[in-house]
């Protein structure tokens, strides 16, 4: 115990598991970023699509919005300046989720860069995959065999 309080602003590494699991965080929360990207995205998609389909239509004409779960009619002119609105706003948030998403990146890969982490590639696990199913198919078909 002498030894953690000599050392002072250094700390004893952490274990194989907690690096893991500190590891796994970083990229759970890089995948949660990736899909409310995702997700606000299509959501700008549709704003889009419903400016572009009520724009050219006559200003005085009633349409209808939803609001917190409730239908409300309005007319166009009332109606198209919040939805551009929204759609600003909703840029404005992915803009800024990708600049997190960005910082995130650089983090997981300083953590990978301190803790020496590499990431198997695919094509190593199909073919590690393809010799495990090659000597199991060997064994199914010679047991397939033998019971005729």
């Amino acid at each position: 115990m002498a030894s953690k309080s000599g050392s002072g602003g250094l700390r004893e590494p952490p274990n194989e598991q907690a690096v893991l699991n500190m590891y796994e965080a970083k990229r759970s929360e890089l995948s949660q970023i990736y899909s409310n990207i995702t997700e606000l995205e299509m959501q700008v998609s549709e704003h889009s699509l419903v400016i572009n389909a009520i724009q050219p239509l006559d200003q005085s004409r009633k349409c209808f919005r939803m609001i917190g779960g409730v239908l409300v009619e309005r007319t166009i002119k009332e109606v198209l300046p919040a939805v551009q609105r929204n759609k600003e706003g909703l840029e404005e948030v992915v803009r800024k989720l990708y600049e997190t998403l960005e910082k995130k990146k650089k983090d997981l890969t300083e953590f990978e860069a301190m803790y020496k982490i590499r990431i198997r590639k695919q094509d190593d696990n199909k073919e590690e995959g393809n010799k495990k199913e090659g000597n199991a198919q060997g064994v199914l078909v010679g047991a397939a065999s033998s019971s005729q």
